[in-house]
């Protein structure tokens, strides 16, 4: 996946500026699809030259204008066939993982202090994720379609996080 996907996946939804796509993406998109603010801009700029965003200025009194970004007719389209091609799962690249494997030549309390530290990291997320769900998907039946894909997502992160904090455990155990 590009990040020109994750972006237009992000404004298919709703118009938005610059400012408020990297915002948005902080806390949806940017789960799973990280990006730098200036790597959202810079891709912002590349969408726009291909026609699958367009711009609307609104002039700002005292302030510079701000630009409202809306995903065109031919972006929607390139979204549905980009969505349509397969999907091959993505391979793992995880720093952690390759510290493990050759943990064998640090001390043991450096290799337990760092996956003691990636439970703390991963539990707040799992809390964060727990929120969202209390929050906007209560009754999953009853939820809009777009609604619901949303939630699909959410779910993944929900065992994702889930999946490494017993990961965690299970290293502790092991190596403590």
């Amino acid at each position: 996946m590009a990040l020109a996907h994750a972006i237009l996946a992000s404004l298919v939804e709703s118009s938005c500026s610059g400012y408020d796509l990297a915002k948005k993406f902080d806390g949806s998109v940017g789960f799973f699809w990280a990006a730098s603010h200036q790597q959202i801009y810079r891709e912002l700029s590349k969408l726009e030259n291909q026609g699958w965003i367009t711009p609307e200025t609104i002039l700002l009194p005292g302030r510079p204008d701000k630009k409202l970004y809306s995903v065109t007719e031919l972006g929607r389209k390139h979204l549905k066939s980009w969505i349509a091609e397969p999907s091959e799962p993505t391979a793992i690249k995880d720093d952690i993982l390759v510290k493990i494997f050759a943990g064998y030549i640090a001390s043991p309390s450096t290799i337990l202090e760092e996956i003691k530290r990636h439970s703390e990291a991963h539990q707040k997320r799992l809390v964060t994720y727990q929120k969202i769900q209390q929050q906007y998907f209560q009754n999953p039946q009853q939820l809009s379609e777009q609604a619901k894909f949303q939630h699909l997502t959410l779910l993944n992160g929900i065992g994702y996080e889930t999946y490494w904090l017993a990961w965690c455990d299970e290293a502790i155990k092991l190596l403590g």
